[in-house]
């Protein structure tokens, strides 16, 4: 007999970094829900077949019965899923940011709840940065995992992830956190995790073996499409990413029929980038790659945040995307070439293959693809849960275990 395949349902769903994660991981995710229009309109392109509320997602399941039933049938399928997941809003949380306690984006983890009870998944699933923890000396740490316990939770598990060592080309930390309901599942969250991110890990991979296919000169506009780049030689995660190789992940077929499909002879999505002035443009030419502001020259520099020029190191892994490049670049310098990242290299580095495609202007779209969870990232948390459904069931591991078996897979 054939087992069920499980359910998920998305809450401040971006572009669909997470639900990409979690649908590698082996879920369906069975609608979601984003308020940017602009996000939604790039998750719609990306996911036509996934039923998307966009809207207050305070307005999602109303109190109204007969709105909450047509909510349910339009976007869960059934009364239940099996996981509830999202990360709300960071900005209230990050160290750039203000760190305002009152900031209501605070309390966006209360709609997970709400929506959890509603379902009763037997997962929640909540993403944000790691100063989440810290902030306020960890309130929000304990206000979150007491609402999670408060709503039927009890099991639950918190760490700190660096994509870096998951298959993405960038040193990104974000915490997850989760939580089982009840008494359902005897196996410890925290040890499923622990085990799963350990398991999991990779050796880091560069700049250059994520973009180094991809060409120097850029389309005019954010509408504008050009040749698909031919190589010779491809690293294992440019096979990964692109549409015409198999990878571990995705085949070419995959990718080539993701977001409705993509008709041949391929073309090169995204890759459009800001214009340069022809100052930033002399000052960008004296940085060495993988160098900062401080090694320009005094009369250059003004001995300000060295962060505020930055060219990446083509030998390591990004250092982190952040929303702030559809304002300014000027951190996020390309290893060779003289000017800024592009769209799609931004993509790769967040390792979203050359399948999605951005929609709306190219500051929104820099926009998107700095607030998204990396793919492979989001993978981790979400195959900790399979872990543990494949424990309780009795099955193997989904993945093969590193170093000793613990007692969880043991008792399997």
């Amino acid at each position: 007999m054939t087992k069920p395949q499980l359910t998920a349902f998305s809450l401040f769903s971006g572009i669909g970094g997470l639900c990409e994660g979690v649908r590698l991981a082996g879920f369906r995710v069975t609608g979601a829900s984003e308020w940017d229009k602009y996000a939604a309109e790039s998750y719609r392109h990306n996911y036509p077949g996934t039923p998307l509320f966009d809207g207050d997602v305070a307005d999602l399941f109303p109190d109204d019965k007969t709105q909450r039933r047509k909510h349910i049938d339009q976007f869960v399928g059934s009364d239940s899923v099996d996981l509830v997941f999202g990360g709300p809003p960071c900005q209230g949380y990050s160290q750039i940011g203000p760190r305002d306690i009152a900031d209501p984006r605070n309390e966006m983890y209360l709609q997970l709840c709400r929506v959890a009870t509603l379902l009763k998944p037997k997962f929640i699933l909540m993403e944000n940065v790691p100063n989440m923890l810290l902030m306020r000396g960890g309130m929000f740490r304990e206000r979150i995992t007491r609402a999670f316990r408060d709503a039927g939770y009890d099991n639950q598990a918190v760490a700190v992830l660096d994509a870096s060592l998951y298959g993405v080309p960038q040193k990104r930390k974000r915490v997850f956190i989760l939580a089982a309901r009840g008494s359902v599942f005897r196996f410890p969250l925290q040890d499923a995790l622990e085990q799963t991110a350990h398991s999991l890990e990779q050796d880091p991979i560069t700049v250059d073996e994520a973009i180094s296919d991809l060409p120097e000169d850029v389309a005019d506009d954010s509408g504008v499409m050009l040749p698909y780049p031919k190589r010779d030689r491809l690293t294992r995660f440019q096979r990964e990413m692109r549409l015409d190789c198999n990878g571990e992940h995705y085949s070419s077929a995959e990718k080539l029929a993701h977001g409705g499909g993509h008709s041949k002879p391929l073309q090169l999505h995204n890759h459009h980038t800001k214009e340069i002035q022809a100052e930033r443009l002399a000052l960008i030419k004296l940085l060495a790659p993988g160098k900062k502001a401080d090694s320009l020259p005094r009369e250059v520099w003004d001995n300000a945040r060295p962060e505020k020029w930055r060219r990446f190191d083509p030998d390591a892994p990004a250092h982190t995307l952040m929303a702030q490049m559809h304002r300014d670049l000027s951190e996020w310098v390309h290893p060779h070439y003289h000017r800024w990242i592009t769209v799609r290299e931004a993509l790769r580095l967040q390792a979203f293959h050359d399948g999605f495609v951005l929609k709306t202007s190219e500051w929104q779209q820099l926009k998107q693809v700095g607030n998204a969870v990396p793919p492979l990232l989001g993978r981790v948390p979400a195959m900790a849960l399979r872990f543990v459904l494949s424990a309780q069931r009795g099955e193997p591991p989904p993945f093969a275990i590193r170093g000793q078996l613990s007692l969880l897979a043991a008792t399997a």
